[in-house]
C-alpha cells in the first residue's frame, strides 16, 4: 500500500481540531487516520485528502480504474485520486462514490462514521470483565482490564476502550464508542455517541447523538438535548453563520479538557471549546469559549 494523507482547508473543526488535523479523532475504537489507511489497504499510488471519509468498496472501485483517476462525492467534492495530482490534468476517469463517503466537513459528521463502523460490528470481543447481572443485547466489544458492572444494559453495538469502568446500572444505545481509561457512572445514558480517552460521565447524565472530547469531565446530571421541538434538522454556529447539521437528532460537541458542573443542561447543537467549564445549574444556550 502506498498512501499519502494531503491537508485540506475545508473544514472547521472547533472545538476538537483547532488546527483542522482530525486524524486523531476516536472512531469506532480506532483513530481516523488509523482507519483511513486500513480501509485504503492494498491500494498503490493513492492520495486521499486527511478529512476526507472513504469507504472499503469506493476505494475497490477507484483502484479499478483507469489511472490516472479521481473518487468524488455525490455532492461533487475530490476526496482521493490515483496517479499525477488532484488538479492541472485531466483524468482518464471520475469515479462517483457512494453516499457512504464524503468530506469531513464538520465535528458532528464523526457520528454519521462512527455509526457506520459500530453499527456493522458482527462479532462480540470480550477482554475486560462483563458482570452476568449485565444485559447485553448487541454485538460489544470490551478492552483490556474495562469492566462492565451490575445493572448496566447495552442496546445496539458498543465499543469500550481498555481499562474502562461501566456503571453500575447504565444504559448504553445506538452506535457508540468509549475511549480508554473512562468511566460511566451510576445511571448514565449514553446514545449514538463518542466518548473520547480519560473521560467520565458522572452519575445521573444523559449523552445523545454527541461527541466528547478526551480528558472531560461531566458532572452529576449534566444533560445534552438533542431534539428540536419542531422536529427539524438541528443548526449550530460555524464561523458566525448557522450551518445545518443534517441532522434531527444531535447533542453536542465538547472540546478536550472541558468541565461541567453539577446539574448543567447544554441545548442542542451547541459546542463547549477545550479547557472550558460551566457553573452548577448552568445552561449552556450558546456555544462555548474556553
Amino acid at each position: 500500500m502506498n498512501l499519502t494523507l494531503q491537508p485540506s482547508d475545508q473544514s472547521c473543526w472547533w472545538p476538537l481540531h483547532h488546527q483542522g488535523n482530525c486524524g486523531n479523532q476516536l472512531i469506532a475504537g480506532q483513530s481516523l487516520r488509523d482507519l483511513q489507511f486500513e480501509n485504503a489497504d492494498g491500494v498503490v499510488d493513492a492520495n486521499q485528502y486527511e478529512n476526507t471519509w472513504i469507504t472499503p468498496r469506493d476505494w475497490r472501485s477507484l483502484s479499478q480504474a483507469s489511472r490516472p483517476a479521481v473518487l468524488k462525492s455525490t455532492d461533487g467534492d475530490t476526496l482521493a485520486w490515483i496517479g499525477g495530482s488532484s488538479d492541472g490534468y485531466l483524468p482518464n476517469e471520475d469515479v462517483i462514490a457512494s453516499e457512504s463517503s464524503f468530506m469531513l466537513r464538520y465535528p458532528w459528521e464523526f457520528i454519521e462514521v462512527n455509526a457506520q463502523l459500530v453499527s456493522a460490528l458482527m462479532e462480540s470481543k470480550h477482554m475486560g470483565e462483563v458482570s452476568p447481572a449485565a444485559h447485553i443485547d448487541g454485538v460489544i466489544h470490551v478492552g483490556e482490564g474495562s469492566k462492565i458492572l451490575p445493572g448496566v444494559v447495552i442496546e445496539g453495538n458498543i465499543v469500550i476502550g481498555e481499562n474502562c469502568k461501566i456503571g453500575p446500572n447504565c444504559y448504553l444505545r445506538g452506535s457508540t464508542a468509549i475511549g480508554d481509561h473512562c468511566h460511566i457512572g451510576q445511571a448514565v445514558e449514553i446514545k449514538n455517541s463518542i466518548i473520547g480517552h480519560h473521560s467520565s460521565i458522572g452519575h445521573l447524565s444523559y449523552v445523545g447523538d454527541s461527541v466528547i472530547g478526551n480528558k472531560v469531565n461531566f458532572g452529576a446530571g449534566t444533560i445534552t438535548s438533542n431534539l428540536r421541538h419542531d422536529g427539524l434538522n438541528h443548526r449550530s454556529m460555524v464561523d458566525g453563520t448557522l450551518a445545518d447539521t443534517g441532522r434531527r437528532k444531535f447533542g453536542t460537541i465538547v472540546g478536550d479538557g472541558t468541565h461541567t458542573g453539577i446539574l448543567t443542561a447544554i441545548y442542542p447543537g451547541r459546542k463547549l471549546g477545550p479547557n472550558s467549564s460551566t457553573r452548577p445549574n448552568e445552561t449552556v444556550e450558546r456555544d462555548l469559549q474556553s
